[in-house]
């Protein structure tokens, strides 16, 4: 199989998560209460009992460019949160662990919101009833994607690892 170079597959990738994000926004969102209006800005971002994103090498690398675009000092407070992160939920032993985002920055939000949000950070919302999330398949045909654009791009699936860990392997990569 020939390879795609890694610029092209994050063409593809922003593609992929445009894509998802407007079916997202067209079918399901308009069902759920509004980030805009939240009397508790970033509380499910940095509830460390909820929050497990896994993503893929790839997204790690979008998300990795995205923070290389910050101003220095806050590069460096992210990088420090995403350390101090890994360490303190044991993420490099039980990536299934749980822990609060570090890519999140009170008074400003996501800090990727609008170049790399992860898809399962898409899809989330404050929906009240169950029946109006969006339906755990999409979410996993539009990973299965993903995984196949970094079997086309690294020469393997990706291992999806916890957001924390996958950012830190391509920073100190």
């Amino acid at each position: 199989m020939k390879l795609i170079s890694e610029t092209r597959a994050l063409t593809k990738l922003e593609r992929l998560r445009s894509d998802f994000a407007s079916r997202i926004r067209s079918n399901f969102e308009h069902r759920a209460k509004s980030c805009a209006t939240c009397e508790t800005p970033g509380a499910c971002c940095l509830d460390e009992h909820f929050v497990n994103v896994r993503i893929s090498r790839l997204e790690a690398k979008a998300i990795q460019l995205s923070l290389s675009t910050l101003d220095a000092d806050l590069r460096f407070k992210v990088q420090t949160r995403i350390d101090r992160t890994i360490d303190k939920f044991d993420l490099r032993e039980n990536s299934e662990n749980t822990y609060a985002c570090p890519l999140f920055e009170k008074g400003t939000g996501c800090l990727v919101h609008s170049t790399a949000k992860p898809l399962p950070c898409i899809a989330h919302a404050c929906y009240e009833n169950k029946k109006d999330l969006p339906p755990d398949e999409m979410l996993a045909e539009h990973e299965g994607l993903i995984d196949k654009l970094n079997h086309k791009t690294y020469g393997s699936g990706s291992d999806f690892k916890s957001l924390p860990v996958a950012i830190s392997d391509q920073i100190h990569h």
